[in-house]
């Protein structure tokens, strides 16, 4: 639900009742993951979407039920062939949606309601909801911020609420949105519950050193991708906003004294363009030791080998250097900036995916390579 929490913050502001309804677990080829939501109001407005518009329009009948009712209710959607007017997903995948109703009696709305004003805000936010328990119980929530601090209760065990709190705040560290699986009364034993955990955290920082042309394509494509952008160049000529208009931020600095400052995350992804040896031994030393996501850096393969003759001069080790991405980006014959920009944007998405890369055509690889851990397991859900 927070990938429509500026939608949902509006009409909890206007008082509206609405229900939502949001992917818990998917399998196969799904077309949405978990967290991703669709509600529709009193009224009959719908906002966002579940599968991409295969059962759209069953949800939206879930959510409309809801609302009169006042249940919660887990439904799961598969692949039909034999029906062509079935209602099922195309992609030939499974999906299992909770339905809430989100009214102002509703003892989850609150929770929801600070839930959603946090994400909104740009702050780091995870919401737990139980999605198979007692039935009274389901889509009870509890919100957890980035400090530990937890509001709202699942209604069952106190216990129960300490370790949902516990398993949310680890998996908002890492950004992830999935179910996990608790005992009942809070601990590893007895009858499960299970519980969907949606995080929502500020976008992932791409770090672009090198204020070149092929640069101003990169930052494009990073803030397409969902990346907050900086550039960051030594030489104040070429590192200008006026060079950079899509850059968030655009640093004048010595690359490796901006790095030992900056604030990076799992998720921060670092593009070294400067292919300069005064410029990229230092970075590149720095940068290799550091828990990011991604670490790229441009030049020839001559380039390449001279570079990290360099930095085993300077004391980086085969483990950290067999972390760099060099040369950057997959082999596509790219030749243009632009080109070039999305070259390296698809290294970083194969990264981060999990993906090789190759092409689809002919290949025998899944589509999706999500971890189950964040796509979630959904023999446990339904």
């Amino acid at each position: 639900m927070l990938d429509i929490a500026a939608e949902l913050t509006e009409w909890i502001a206007d008082g509206r009742d609405f229900a939502l309804a949001t992917v818990v677990a998917v399998g196969g080829s799904a077309p949405r993951q978990p967290g991703a939501a669709l509600a529709v109001d009193a009224g009959g407005t719908a906002v966002g979407s579940v599968s991409g518009g295969c059962v759209e329009g069953a949800v939206y009948e879930l959510c409309q039920s809801a609302l009169e009712t006042g249940e919660t209710v887990l439904e799961r959607f598969g692949y039909s062939d034999e029906d062509a007017f079935a209602v099922g997903l195309t992609c030939g995948g499974v999906i299992d949606i909770l339905v809430t109703p989100v009214r102002a009696a509703d003892p989850a709305r609150p929770v929801v309601a600070a839930a959603l004003a946090a994400a909104t805000a740009g702050e780091a936010t995870a919401v737990a909801r139980l999605v198979k328990g007692p039935a009274e119980l389901l889509g009870r929530a509890v919100l957890v911020r980035a400090d530990g601090t937890a509001e709202g209760t699942l209604g069952g065990h106190p216990e129960l609420d300490r370790t949902v709190a516990g398993e949310a705040r680890a998996m908002l560290d890492g950004g992830r949105t999935g179910v996990v699986e608790i005992g009942a009364e809070g601990s590893r034993c007895g009858e499960p519950v299970l519980v969907l955990v949606e995080s929502s955290v500020p976008p992932p920082r791409m770090i672009v050193f090198g204020a070149i042309d092929f640069a101003r394509a990169l930052v494009g494509v990073g803030r397409f991708l969902g990346y907050r952008v900086t550039v960051c160049d030594a030489r104040p000529v070429f590192a200008t906003p006026a060079r950079f208009p899509e850059a968030d931020e655009v640093v004048v600095a010595w690359p490796h004294e901006y790095l030992e400052s900056a604030t990076v995350d799992g998720r921060t992804v670092l593009c070294v363009l400067t292919h300069d040896a005064k410029f990229d031994v230092p970075l590149l030393k720095r940068a290799l030791r550091l828990p990011v996501a991604y670490v790229g850096a441009m030049g020839s393969r001559r380039t390449h080998l001279d570079r990290n003759r360099r930095l085993r001069e300077e004391g980086v080790t085969e483990l950290e250097l067999a972390r760099l991405r060099s040369p950057i980006g997959l082999d596509l014959g790219a030749r243009t900036p632009e080109e070039v920009a999305v070259s390296i944007a698809g290294e970083i998405v194969a990264a981060r995916r999990g993906g090789t890369g190759v092409p689809l055509t002919g290949a025998h690889t899944p589509i999706h390579h999500d971890p189950a851990a964040v796509a979630g397991r959904i023999e446990d859900v339904a």
